[in-house]
Formats: C-alpha cells, structure tokens, sequence
C-alpha cells in the first residue's frame, strides 16, 4: 500500500489549489480524479473571472486550469487521472478503481474536494432525450466542440444558467428564452444584461409545464407560476425546441466525507460537512474544500483549497504555525472579499432593494434581465462628456475591479472596496485604448463619442462571436432589451492579444441613439 502525506481527492480549482500549496512545503502529494481530464469546472469555463487580480480576475477559466495543472505537476504533484475513489476507511486509508484494477492508499491527511453534482427537476417529458444539464451543455460545447442543440430553452436565471446562455449564443445555438420559477433574476445582472441584450426573452415567475416529444424533445410549454408557485391557468406558452437546458443548481458531492464519519450538517438545502475556517472536519486530518463544502464559485474555491494546503502542512510538521497563519490570514482577507456586496452569502433569499451608495436598484434587470432607459442614467459609471469616454453599466455590488488596473490614464476608478460601483475620475482623459471594454468580465464596459458630426454618434461594445462584423457593414443596433432601435454601421474593429479574445467593435449611430444601442446585429 502506497502512502502520501496527502491525498487530495478531485482535480478542480480547489483541490489542485490545495495541492500546491502542500507541494510548496516539500509533502508527497497525490490527487485523484474520476475524470480522464483535470481541473474540474475550469475548463469548461470560457469566460473571465471576477474579482481582483489576487483572485485570477480577468482571466478565462480554462486558462486558470491551465496554470493551476502546470504549477501543481512542476512541484511534483503526482496528478492520477481515470482513478475514481471508492471509498474512505479508517486510518485515513482510501480504495481507488484504476482501470481494470482496485487500489489502496494511505494518506496522512486526506483532502475532499470532490465537488457538485447538477440539480434536475421532473415534468412531464423531463427523460426525453433533449433534456440536459446547463454544465452538460458546457461540456459537450468547451470541451468536445458539439454543438448541443439548435433551438434551446433555458431554465434557471442564476449564474450557471446565465454564462451557459451566453456560451450557447456563442457556439451559434438559438436560445428562444431563458425561464425560472423565481420572480427575479438570481445571477449577476451584467449577465443577464449580456444575455438580454442578444434578443434572448427572460420569463421570471415561469416555468416547465411539459417537454413534447416521443424520442426526443420536439417543443417545451411553460406556464407563470404563483406565489406559490402553482401554475396559473391561461399563462400557457408553447416554444419549438430540440433541447431543454436545466441550470437549477448543485448539490454537494458529499457521500465520501459521510462515509469517512465527518460531522454532517442537514440544516440547509444539501447535506455539507461541518467545517472550520481551514475546512477541518470533525475526523482529524480529513478536510473538505470547494463546492462539496458549500456551494461558492471558482474563485472562492481555489482560495479555500489553498487555505486548506496551508493548514494540513502546519497540521503534518512541514510549515511552522507562525509563518503558515501569516500565509493563511492573507488568503482570509482574500476570500472575505470575494464574499462581499450584494450576493454574499449573508444576502441569500435577500431582496436588496438600493446599492451599497444608496442608489435604488433597477426592478427591470431583476425581473427582464435589463437596465431600463429610465433607470440607467442614476449609477455613477453612467456619464456624459465630450469625445470618447467609458460608461459602465455595472449597477450592481459585485466583487470586481479589472476596470481600475486596466486603464492606463486611471480614467476607472473602484476604490479600496471592491465591491464598488466604479465611476469616472474628473481631469483624466480617455485615450479610446479599449483595456477596459476588453477586461470588463461582465462586459458592461462600453467607449462612447457622443457627436461624431453630421448628427452621429460612436459606440464601441465588446464583442465575442464569430464571424466577427467587418468594417463599413451595416445592420441593426440592438438595445439593452436585445430589440432593434436604429441602422448601424461597423466603423471600426479592433482585436488584440491583450484584449484576450474580447474584440472591440465601433458602430455609428445617430446621436440620439447612443446611451441606447448596445449590440450590434448583421442584417
């Protein structure tokens, strides 16, 4: 039987994060994954992370994947793949299926980082081929490169079923409207908004009546639901589609920290483990981190997971206590801002009715999935002045501040919380250089020229499809609502390798139209 100072079981953001940390201090570390390739989530996740640089922001998530598995095989992490561990036993003592073969490993600390599993829910028609996981979808799409249907109805408004959307669109699927049963959108609204702004129909307060079909899905009926939640009679609303995508949350896979003996906790919606702040169990030496913890996202996990690298190292006699809770405090801090502003976890279930400056929040985005014209111009990065400068459609308290960094005149400016709605800084000047519409990771960055001449203004958006517009084509502005709202024409395009596959296109529309047209729309 081989023996590890840790055994880490799954190969996502955390537990690889956990990983390095241990391997930094000299431990013999293994991980395990079920899967035939590493980094959990991450490399299904195609779009740029939130937060700060010290939390990976602005960069995709495949990317993180990609530096998170190199640095852990540089250290000499040994990284076992197609391993699915069956079993956790006492002494800390694990059996993993290995191809054809049954092995055994002792570990003198044992890591679970074994994730989430996808909810589904039942209606009639919910087995029909067609019916499939949002993070299915992602993996068929970022993974694989199929396309998993043409015409496809969304449910669930959070940020998985939000960023899935959005991928969707990408990969040139239809997606005829996005449905939840809740009144209000439950992901960041800079989603939503991206998602709105492509013509995509949001249904708050809807949801699946019936999937039609003998062998497959042919068309999906939804129906409003009361406060309740029942189905209100005469709402019926009929869509062709060959795919139904499901994106109404994860469960904690937490069946092996059960098995272990750990102290589980009933109290909430899924069975965690109950946990300290370095994701200690109740069972010395195992401990959990990520999503089978509670369910936080990427970002998070990865800080748990070196938080928990930290303190098995002081746990084993390879970091001294003094130095590791420096490292330790720091990744504190680091989380503790990750879970500020309006969706930290303290305001789950909240109705949050102003922004953290006071300011209303807009009703519109919370149950269309847009900013109304009426209410766009009450937050701070919505400004007007003359030539290009930047208006920032972030009206929410999220944890994220690429904007600031980016800008080389220090024209954005965040502040010391991170959960700030950025604003303008009088004096500096826009040099139209397109690093923040480019490092917006919600993409609600956009360079405006008010009066270009001739009654005509310039918009320039951030743009991720393909085929990307050419110069001087024509076609529709579309607004923030996705509908079209003047003629357009293509100006300029802009791609570079710092713009990190976020293009840069400049439409010309009439002066009126300006604060209004968001996307541009080839005719």
């Amino acid at each position: 039987m081989k023996r590890y100072d840790l055994i880490i079981i799954g190969a996502g953001p955390s537990g690889l994060s956990a990983a390095i940390e241990a391997a930094k201090r000299k431990m013999n570390v293994v991980v395990f994954d079920e899967n035939a390739r590493p980094g959990g989530q991450l490399f299904k996740q195609i779009h740029k992370f939130f937060g700060s640089k010290e939390h990976k922001a602005k960069i995709r998530g495949f990317v993180i994947g990609e530096q998170l598995l190199k640095e852990a095989t540089d250290l000499g992490v040994d990284v076992e793949l197609d391993s699915t561990v069956m079993g956790i036993y006492p002494n800390r003592e694990i059996v993993v299926r290995q191809g054809d073969h049954v092995n055994h490993f002792k570990g003198d600390s044992i890591i679970v980082a074994t994730g989430a599993a996808e909810n589904m829910v039942t209606f009639d028609g919910w087995t029909l081929p067609g019916v499939i996981g949002a993070g299915a979808a992602q993996t068929m799409m970022n993974l694989h490169g199929i396309k998993p249907g043409n015409k496809i109805l969304m449910l669930g408004s959070g940020n998985v079923g939000l960023v899935v959307s959005y991928q969707l669109l990408q990969a040139g699927c239809e997606v005829v409207a996005l449905v939840d049963a809740a009144p209000r959108v439950g992901g960041y609204g800079v989603h939503a908004s991206k998602v709105a702004r492509t013509g995509v129909p949001f249904y708050l307060s809807h949801t699946i009546v019936k999937a039609d079909g003998t062998d497959h899905v042919t068309g999906v009926t939804i129906a409003e639901v009361d406060s309740k939640f029942q189905f209100i009679p005469g709402t019926e609303k009929h869509f062709d589609v060959d795919t139904i995508c499901l994106a109404v949350g994860l469960s904690p896979m937490s069946q092996l920290l059960k098995m272990a003996g750990c102290e589980m906790d009933n109290s909430g919606p899924a069975e965690v483990p109950v946990i300290d702040e370095s994701g200690a169990t109740s069972v010395p030496g195992i401990y959990a981190v990520g999503d089978v913890a509670g369910i936080e996202e990427a970002s998070s996990a990865m800080i748990e997971g070196r938080m928990a690298g930290i303190k098995v190292a002081e746990y084993l006699g390879f970091e001294e206590a003094e130095k590791g809770d420096k490292e330790f405090d720091k990744n504190v801090a680091a989380l503790d801002g990750l879970r500020q502003g309006m969706f930290a976890p303290r305001n789950r279930g909240k109705k949050i009715e102003k922004t953290e400056e006071g300011i209303d929040i807009s009703e519109n985005l919370l149950l269309h999935g847009f900013v109304a014209d009426d209410e766009i111009e009450r937050f701070p990065g919505v400004t007007h002045r003359a030539g290009v400068h930047p208006v920032m459609e972030c009206t929410q308290n999220i944890p994220c501040n690429p904007c600031e960094d980016a800008c080389p005149k220090h024209v954005i400016e965040v502040g010391s919380n991170i959960t700030n709605l950025p604003h303008i800084v009088e004096g500096n000047e826009c040099i139209d250089c397109g690093m923040c519409v480019a490092s917006c990771s919600g993409q609600a960055i956009f360079l405006i020229n008010e009066d270009t001449g001739d009654g005509k203004a310039e918009v320039t958006m951030p743009y991720e499809f393909l085929p990307l517009p050419t110069e001087g084509q024509t076609g529709k502005a579309l607004s923030r609502e996705g509908k079209p709202v003047c003629d357009a024409t293509v100006v300029r395009v802009r791609s570079s390798k710092a713009y990190d596959h976020t293009n840069l296109v400049t439409i010309s529309v009439p002066k009126d139209m300006v604060m209004k047209a968001r996307f541009f729309k080839a005719v």
